[in-house]
């Protein structure tokens, strides 16, 4: 049966024959798609060549026995960690980040790893580079190519074709957005185009159990260009993230069905391509030749190992009638609130006050454990008084003025202590039921015992 086209909304799900600018059913702007059909528009049954099948069957959930495979290491650590362990067999990954932050050099450079002495068999398909241009990338990068068979095509069906054929274990699409079926009429990078290559791509991915990377463009708001669909049809979401003033790279899960979420990988770029940093709290912690007033070294936890990370205060005279709020890689909004409760608990005004607060190295913490540091950064900058240089601070600030705990403490703690940490100030029910060796821990219950200490 010929493939018939028609144009549904991204809103409501309306069919409608030809495309126009608003959705008639539900009033929304630009949401109508191109779709490809054959028989009833929106049935699923009347694909071509499933007309003839037989429906699935259920079955009791108990009697299904779960496959415990392991993972295939990729070969690159961090890579390892931000997947949950390794390379899932038909899983399906997407990741996203700006130009030229090194998407491409990554997922080579992990091929390479994983395909080496014959563990696997390794595709990379590139839609954006010629062969000349990948060659090239490789030979500067110092990656043998013998066991990576290489594929410059942006139709889908030549790709699917060739993949079935040569059955990788692992597969690189490089990029989503250069891909497009011939089944739709719309350019490449369209939603629709993007939508089906994708949806096939995963049909393939787990048809015949081979791991699919496929790369994102990205918006100049950093999101994943193409629909927000996307992200939800595929297994992992990465975000390769970095500033272009430094050399190191962050590779963040946003969402991970075989691993845990938010997990941190950290790259070094140098000229023989990413290098694994595989004790992070090395870079994001600088210490100064004498202690700086507005400084506070506090415990994050990223994933599922903590960060030593330093988070800085700026805090100055304002001539402005609404004197600024300004963080960066910290919620603008809590550090409003935490204001609010310095001012109630601690006594400290800064409504008269310009307060900058930074966290070193580019990091985003959004857990709560940070509300002491910031609070305390803040109090040493509007003083000019500068903390202990080896005292490690983490806690959850309360409206209340409460110090309330944060999940695995024990762990911050002994991360701080292992890197020559000799204090620190954490809510009471964070403080160890048994003593650390050269640690030395106070643990007051509210802010004003906290202030108090210091």
């Amino acid at each position: 049966m010929r493939a018939k086209f028609a144009y549904q909304c991204q809103g409501c799900g309306a069919l409608a024959p030809k495309w126009s600018g608003q959705c008639s059913d539900c009033g929304a702007w630009n949401t109508l798609v191109e779709i490809a059909y054959s028989g009833r528009p929106g049935a699923a049954e009347n694909r071509p060549g499933d007309v003839s099948a037989e429906p699935p069957r259920a079955c009791m959930l108990e009697a299904i026995s779960p496959a415990e495979e392991a993972g295939i290491p990729s070969g690159v650590g961090e890579m390892d960690r931000v997947l949950g362990g390794g390379i899932v067999a038909g899983a399906v990954v997407l990741i996203g980040g700006d130009p030229g932050i090194g998407k491409s050099t990554l997922l080579l450079q992990m091929l390479a790893a994983a395909t080496g002495e014959g563990k696997c068999s390794g595709l990379y398909v590139s839609g954006e580079e010629s062969a000349q241009q990948v060659a090239l990338r490789s030979r500067r990068l110092g990656i043998d190519g013998a066991r990576i068979k290489l594929l410059t095509e942006t139709r889908l069906e030549s790709i699917l074709g060739v993949a079935a054929q040569e059955a990788p274990r692992v597969m690189i699409i490089d990029s989503i957005q250069t891909v497009f079926t011939e089944a739709l009429a719309s350019a490449p990078g369209s939603v629709g185009q993007v939508r089906e290559s994708a949806a096939q791509l995963i049909r393939f991915a787990k048809s015949f159990g081979a791991s699919v990377f496929l790369v994102g463009h990205v918006t100049k708001e950093g999101m994943i260009a193409g629909p927000r669909v996307l992200e939800h049809m595929v297994d992992t979401v990465l975000y390769f993230e970095g500033d272009d003033s430094s050399r190191f790279r962050i590779l963040r899960s946003t969402k991970n069905r075989y691993g845990p979420v938010h997990e941190l990988g950290i790259f070094a770029m140098t000229e023989g391509g990413l290098r694994p940093v595989t004790n992070p709290s090395a870079i994001f912690l600088q210490r100064h030749a004498q202690s700086a007033a507005g400084s506070v070294v506090m415990v994050c936890r990223q994933g599922t190992r903590p960060l030593l990370i330093e988070v800085q205060a700026l805090v100055d005279q304002s001539f402005l009638a609404n004197p600024r709020r300004v963080a960066v890689g910290l919620d603008p909004n809590r550090l409003a609130m935490l204001l609010a409760v310095l001012h109630r608990h601690g006594g400290i005004v800064t409504h008269d006050q310009d307060v900058f607060v930074n966290v070193v190295g580019g990091i985003r913490v959004t857990e709560t454990g940070a509300d002491l540091a910031v609070t305390l950064a803040v109090l040493s900058s509007l003083r000019g008084r500068p903390l202990p240089a080896d005292m490690v601070v983490f806690g959850e600030v309360g409206l209340s003025g409460e110090l309330r705990p944060v999940p695995n403490g024990n762990e911050r703690l002994r991360e701080a202590a292992k890197h020559g940490f000799r204090r620190a100030l954490v809510p009471k029910a964070n403080a160890p039921r048994r003593e650390m060796a050269g640690l030395e821990i106070t643990a007051p219950a509210r802010l004003e015992a906290a202030l108090a200490s210091i």
